[in-house]
């Protein structure tokens, strides 16, 4: 089955075709640096990181950009509020991202530009779209021209003449046009500049992108990545002004992954209601909160709530389950069982590729690869020899692997509960040899009732996590 990928820019799935055989340039757009990172934004650099990871999976050689808005005025208002230097207080959130990322097992970026770092070449970008007619400048200002572009608002299918200045853009008289975007900002007193044609100032948040992305990736990339809130305004001007310059398309792919809702709103700072991933990682292990995002469609809200949470954990722990070593005792499979098991895991590998090749489909893929953890804890209840259980167990870690999974159990805290669930089950097995079978009954509903499973076999009793 080809690869093919959902297209924010005209609405259905396509084959992935790259620019250049065998190579994709990406670019995702980073977070603002002005407060700690909390796990909506976690989301959207797994869902990426996942793509990414299945693409290099799939044999292509993959630039990953990520860039860092490192300044803003939320920047700027936060630097005042706490009487920090605003660079400092960017590069202070910057190595905290950084580490959070790296405690989720999120590869490192080929790339990590910064706005501060580009204003050459966000200089150079906006004075052609100056000199060409599509931007013009106000008192220190630039803005760019949107009846300029006939397509404008083919990403979002909003209508440049039905559009009002919406929430996030100041309406300002001496904008030709209300939609009219800032490509460069005027100074104000205390805050950082730049010079300029036009002034002193720094740049607007769309145009950071648009020069960062022909910087490092070159006029056009394969797909370009963020959550589905960046669709308008910021991607949509983002096209607008990079096709203007470059007369060609900018990216052949546009991927949004939905937001991350807890108690059914949107997780955010204006809210108040965000979990950061300090915090979330100092109670569960990253890989929970990958697999919370692999549970699901990645252009679909992530409902975060107690109960999913809980869910997911039982879930992470029947993943753990499948790396259990077979009893030192086990009398072995027959081979036409043991043949079995490896077919098995050849049918998950091949079930896992069609569902990833269908827009990333990471729950489909993970529904087979329980089904593997499934057949691998029968086969080493059923006596399974370590050496019979080593190749399914290969194929599970490969593509467990490809998810970014790490499935490690000395940082997870398991390795305590194991030993006593063990305890429990040999508890029971002596309750059984005297005959106490309420007793022992017990113990298994009791271990049932906290997501244990007890296999009761010839050879004895092993147990998995429900």
């Amino acid at each position: 089955m080809t690869l093919r990928i959902y297209n924010t820019l005209t609405r259905e799935k396509e084959d992935f075709h790259t620019l250049e055989p065998g190579k994709v340039r990406m670019y995702v757009c980073g977070p603002t640096v002005y407060d700690r990172a909390h796990i909506g934004h976690a989301m959207s650099a797994l869902v990426f990181d996942i793509v990414r990871r299945y693409l290099e999976y799939s044999g292509y050689e993959v630039r990953f950009v990520m860039n860092f808005t490192d300044v803003d005025d939320k920047i700027i208002d936060r630097a005042k509020q706490s009487g920090a230097d605003p660079f400092q207080l960017a590069q202070g959130y910057i190595d905290d991202y950084k580490r959070n990322l790296e405690a989720l097992n999120i590869k490192p970026a080929t790339v990590n530009p910064r706005a501060t770092q580009e204003m050459a070449h966000i200089l150079e970008m906006i004075q052609t779209l100056v000199d060409q007619g599509s931007a013009y400048p106000v008192d220190g200002d630039v803005y760019y021209r949107v009846d300029s572009d006939p397509e404008y608002g083919k990403l979002s299918g909003r209508r440049l003449e039905s559009m009002n200045a919406g929430a996030r853009i100041q309406v300002d008289d001496r904008k030709e046009h209300p939609m009219d975007f800032a490509l460069w900002k005027a100074a104000k007193p205390g805050e950082p500049a730049w010079d300029s044609p036009w002034g002193k100032g720094r740049p607007g948040w769309h145009i950071e992108c648009s020069a960062m992305n022909m910087h490092h990736l070159g006029e056009q990339i394969d797909i370009h990545g963020g959550g589905n809130d960046l669709i308008f305004p910021h991607h949509e001007n983002e096209i607008a002004q990079t096709e203007a310059l470059t007369h060609k398309p900018f990216a052949t792919y546009w991927m949004h992954n939905g937001m991350l809702t807890l108690k059914s709103e949107k997780m955010s700072k204006s809210l108040g209601n965000m979990v950061l991933i300090d915090e979330f990682l100092a109670e569960h292990p990253g890989d929970v909160m990958r697999l919370l995002v692999l549970n699901g469609s990645y252009r679909s809200p992530l409902t975060y709530n107690d109960e999913v949470l809980a869910q997911t954990e039982q879930a992470y722990k029947r993943m753990l389950s499948a790396k259990k070593a077979a009893d030192p005792n086990a009398p072995g499979l027959e081979p036409a069982r043991a043949a079995a098991l490896e077919a098995d895991a050849q049918k998950t590998r091949s079930q896992f590729k069609e569902a990833m090749d269908d827009d990333f489909n990471s729950s489909a893929s993970l529904a087979a690869l329980f089904e593997l953890v499934r057949a691998i804890n029968q086969a080493r209840a059923d006596g399974a020899s370590q050496a019979q259980l080593v190749p399914a167990v290969q194929v599970f870690e490969e593509l467990t692997g490809v998810l970014g999974l790490q499935l490690n159990e000395e940082n997870t805290g398991t390795t305590k509960a194991d030993a006593f669930i063990d305890l429990l089950v040999a508890l029971r097995m002596e309750l059984r040899a005297q005959k106490l079978w309420a007793l022992a009954d017990k113990v298994r509903v009791d271990l049932k009732a906290l997501g244990v499973v007890l296999e009761d076999s010839k050879t004895g009793t092993t147990w998995t996590w429900e």
